[in-house]
């Protein structure tokens, strides 16, 4: 646990905390606006959170080797949660642009 110094950890897990809580209001917020969509969004956020939970993990291990293989999945999941992200957006902008018409 010595890779990182306190205020790094604290900007680590707090960041954790906040994608979790960003997570859960945006499903409660399809839920209260009776919205689905919202809902798409919320899922295409965990393939992030994963990520950095694997960051985490790894650095609370003082980055051993063994564990290396975490920040592959690290990058597989970021890239995986950029894409998923991006199509969340295109589906709620999508779905906005049919009421609208």
């Amino acid at each position: 646990m010595h890779a990182l110094s306190i205020p790094t950890w604290i900007v680590h897990v707090s960041s954790v905390i906040e994608w979790i809580a960003a997570i859960w209001f945006i499903w409660r917020y399809g839920e209260v606006t009776r919205d689905r969509d919202w809902w798409v969004l919320s899922f295409a956020m965990l393939p992030a959170l994963v990520s950095a939970m694997c960051a985490c993990t790894w650095h609370f291990f003082d980055n051993v080797e063994y564990l290396e293989w975490l920040v592959t999945v690290q990058a597989l999941m970021t890239v995986a949660g950029n894409v998923t992200l991006c199509l969340a957006g295109w589906w709620i902008y999508r779905n906005r642009s049919k009421t609208q018409s």
